[in-house]
């Protein structure tokens, strides 16, 4: 038992989730020692109306205890799903922002570049008439 105790502890140290999981593995193993143990023990022949009574309210008393159990582990865990959907909601306006913001960048790119093309071709243009202009010249 004890060394099921100090894996628990290491790998607690090592997982933050574990040590929640271990958390509840012991909350369950008590209630299942303390609450539930009656159930495991040979009832008396005699037994009479109120001691049924007894056993009928120590089983709703467990029942509201598991109960409380899993809303305490359900709760905190839909905390934490609460804050993973919104952080994923803010991830994906930044994801779609930025999404619209390379798709500016693109076109820009593009129309420089159609801009730049035009000049060169101009450029080219001219060059080849002077060249041409500069051959006739030599040759007259």
């Amino acid at each position: 038992m004890n060394a099921i105790r100090s894996e628990k502890i290491e790998s607690a140290e090592e997982d933050p989730n574990f040590a929640a999981v271990a958390e509840v593995e012991d909350g369950i193993r008590d209630f299942v020692r303390n609450d539930v143990a009656y159930l495991r023990r040979p009832a008396a022949s005699g037994v009479a109306a109120s001691a049924e009574t007894a056993v009928e309210q120590s089983a709703e008393a467990t029942v509201n205890n598991v109960n409380s159990l899993i809303q305490r582990v359900a709760g905190t865990s839909l905390a934490e799903i609460e804050n993973l959907i919104s952080e994923l909601e803010s991830l994906r306006d930044l994801l779609h922002a930025e999404g619209q913001r390379v798709q500016r960048e693109i076109s820009g790119y593009a129309q420089l570049s159609q801009a730049a093309m035009k000049s060169t071709r101009m450029i080219a243009d001219n060059v080849t008439q002077w060249k041409r202009t500069a051959d006739g010249l030599r040759n007259s």
